[in-house]
């Protein structure tokens, strides 16, 4: 039984067990990183601030309280396609088809009426509405009849003119919160640089909330980053090795999404397009079709986005880079959210980068110079010859220990270096001789000697320097001016976009020139084997977990919702491993709980007890509960102290046990059924994104064998690390 330390009183003044309604609503054991913490300082009616990754479990922590507190929580999120995903999901945790509710320009007057009318009842929790539709007169005058019971401002890097997808509603929304009454806020967002998150902060008046940063690391995506080489001919062979997977392609243009989906069509992929020049119908249509898994492919514009909250989606490819590595951040992070597999690549050719930067042009001075900076990250992150991991969390703030991480292209295959102090200084002085007045193509004409009509018409042919990089090819060239930028060796003129500049970095290059390493461009084709595609569902029967993706695909069409509104993989993945039969055992399924088993679980059970039986399996879960249950005479003692937080070498100590003894204890206790929550010391010994990469292995491996993790891990994590871990994993999934 839990203790009392770990309760919560309502505004009520009952006791709530935040774990057990945990369990109730959402069918999960334990919290992940920050939330509970979060959804404590919810409660408490605080204002809160959290920074979570795509993937980390931000919906839930403003969907429990919600839950929990009375009155009614307001969601303010910016895409209406994503707000019915979210009801959807919500509606199908809870038997009440009015928990949740979205408020939007896609309803009728009669469904905004039934909207009203549900609030007004007190049956709706969660209110989902867009910053426009807040911000109407008739929607701020109903809002005052209601209690709210918290704010909550999603994808809330949309506040700040740095963000990756500013939008000025959301600077209004303060202000519209204390017209409809005072109440505590919750901001959320997945991307946001320390500058951001002040701009947040500042605009929603909350600099005085509690902020939850959680690590942005995501184990499960692996990096890559390609040359622009006939693209569209290497996206359709990637998507035929993942045939039947999920993904999402990003694109600059609407005419290369509508012509890139066509091709994958053409070539037998289920793919569709989607983005704002489209008619509303089709658009939605092709949505759905995604999410209901009738197309596997989805080509979207960046400047779009795609509002899906699809937990399984494969890949996610950047035809062109985007416009900021917040941006790029946000759009890997649609895959793998479920903690499987994500690959993410991207195929950079510097012209993309010429591209945008004459979008800015006749943009207002400030605005280029935000674009300038926030493009020249993306560069430096695509050129780099460094852990892609490392980079992008450098960017966030966030220090990444590890030299290799095991799962981006520069750490599986790293570039072949060179010493290339000569080539920079060549550049640098030849920007200098011709008096700063030119842009990168011209300099390199004059390197390569190519005499077109601009470099005769200023005579440059004449120079000594024309044609004295011949040796090399212009490719090299651009990649040696593109190097000497990320180095800050040179920049672009603002106002005479393009125009390259010497800083005062790169005179005293010239004047005390040192060592600099360039890189080879790799060959993609010789190392694409090595390519380690992390996650995704290795399910203990294979044979099982095929039937019941047909199964959950035929109940999610009878019920006209996306399949992973029924289960989602991590689920389905379980549920081949522990072979439930009955309800009960259903609702303990990771992910499950009792809603969702009495919604959805009838027909599984009957499925999987057929199998159980046609198969002659034996239940591992039964034996496991007979051989091991109530083993540890030192089982009171244990839980009452890791409940106190104490370090567990003290445990070990004051019952005379060695660690290696406790370890075992604390195995017996857990393996009987017995939850131990054990964050307290395993976040001291391991940081989040290595217990991710940990407990993701045991979420998708076949056997929770710690000689096979260990041989799996190459000696990266000790033996005692990987057995914490795995006693934290069958606290979550298994008890």
């Amino acid at each position: 039984m839990r203790k009392v330390c770990e309760k919560i009183t309502n505004t009520m003044g009952l006791e709530i067990d935040l774990h057990e309604k945990l369990k109730e609503y959402f069918g999960f054991d334990n919290f992940k990183g920050n939330q509970e913490a979060i959804i404590r300082n919810v409660l408490a009616g605080k204002n809160t601030f959290v920074l979570m990754p795509t993937g980390g479990g931000k919906s839930l922590c403003y969907q429990l309280p919600a839950l929990i507190l009375d009155g009614t929580a307001i969601v303010i999120s910016p895409l209406i396609a994503l707000m019915k995903n979210q009801v959807d999901a919500m509606r199908s945790f809870s038997a009440a088809e009015g928990v949740a509710h979205f408020l939007n320009s896609s309803l009728t007057k009669n469904e905004i009426l039934k909207v009203k009318e549900d609030i007004l009842e007190g049956k709706t929790k969660l209110l989902y509405v867009a910053p426009e539709s807040l911000t109407k007169d008739s929607n701020v005058e109903f809002l005052k009849k209601i209690k709210i019971s918290f704010f909550a401002v999603d994808e809330a890097h949309c506040i700040s003119e740095w963000g990756h997808d500013f939008r000025t509603e959301y600077r209004k929304i303060r202000p519209i919160v204390e017209q409809i009454g005072k109440a505590p806020i919750i901001a959320l967002t997945a991307t946001a640089t320390p500058k951001v998150q002040h701009d947040i902060q500042k605009n929603l008046d909350m600099l005085d909330a509690e902020v939850f940063k959680s690590s942005f690391n995501r184990p499960n995506l692996y990096y890559e980053v390609r040359p622009k080489n006939d693209p569209t001919k290497d996206i359709i062979k990637f998507i035929k090795k993942h045939e039947g997977k999920s993904g999402i392609i990003y694109c600059l243009s609407r005419k290369k999404v509508e012509e890139l989906a066509e091709v994958l069509c053409i070539n037998g992929i289920k793919a569709a397009p989607y983005h704002a020049g489209m008619d509303a119908t089709t658009r939605s249509a092709n949505q759905d079709k995604f999410l209901m898994e009738e197309v596997d492919v989805i080509v979207a514009t960046i400047a779009f986005g795609m509002g899906i909250d699809k937990p399984d989606v494969r890949f996610v490819i950047h035809y062109d880079i985007p416009k900021s590595l917040e941006g790029y951040y946000q759009e890997t992070g649609r895959a793998g959210r479920d903690g499987g597999e994500g690959i993410c690549i991207t195929y950079y050719s510097y012209k993309d980068i010429q591209k945008l930067e004459k979008f800015m042009q006749g943009k207002p001075i400030a605005e280029q110079e935000i674009g300038k900076q926030l493009l020249m990250e993306t560069v430096s992150y695509a050129e780099t010859s460094l852990c892609r991991r490392k980079v992008l969390l450098h960017y966030f703030g966030e220090d990444f220990d590890e030299d290799n991480c095991g799962c981006c292209d520069n750490c599986l295959y790293p570039k072949k270096e060179f010493e290339g102090k000569e080539y920079i200084l060549d550049a640098l002085t030849l920007v200098s001789e011709i008096k700063e007045k030119f842009k990168i193509e011209h300099l390199v004409n004059i390197l390569i000697g190519e005499a077109d009509s601009a470099i005769k018409a200023y005579k440059h042919d004449k120079l000594e320097m024309f044609g004295s990089g011949a040796e090399k090819s212009r490719q090299f060239w651009t990649m040696v001016f593109r190097r000497a930028l990320i180095s800050r060796f040179i920049e672009k003129d603002i106002e005479q976009y393009g125009v390259i500049k010497i800083t005062k970095e790169g005179l005293d290059f010239l004047e005390h020139p040192k060592e600099f390493m360039l890189m080879e461009d790799r060959n993609f084709e010789e190392n694409e084997e090595k390519i380690q595609e992390k996650g995704g569902v290795s399910a203990l029967d294979n044979t099982l977990f095929a039937i019941l993706k047909d199964l959950r695909k035929k109940i999610a069409k009878t019920n006209n919702l996306p399949p992973y509104v029924i289960f989602q993989d991590p689920s389905l993945e379980d549920m081949c491993i522990n072979y439930p039969i009955t309800i009960e055992e259903l609702a303990n399924i990771q992910g499950v709980g009792t809603g969702k088993a009495q919604k959805y679980g009838k027909e599984f059970v009957e499925v999987i007890k057929q199998y159980v039986e046609d198969n002659e399996i034996e239940r591992a879960q039964d034996m496991v509960v007979k051989t091991v249950a109530n083993k540890s005479k030192f089982k009171v003692y244990i839980i009452q102290n890791i409940d106190r937080q104490i370090d567990l070498e003290d445990i070990a100590s004051a019952q005379g046990l060695s660690y290696e003894e406790l370890i075992k204890e604390m195995e017996a206790i857990v393996f009987s059924g017995t939850k131990l929550n054990i964050d307290y010391y395993i976040n001291k010994i391991l940081d989040e994104e290595q217990q991710k990469e940990i407990f993701d292995y045991f979420m998708e491996a076949q056997t929770d064998n710690i000689a096979e993790a260990f041989d799996e891990f190459e000696g990266d994590y000790s033996e005692e690390d990987l057995r914490l871990m795995r006693l934290k994993f069958h606290s979550k999934h298994g008890n």
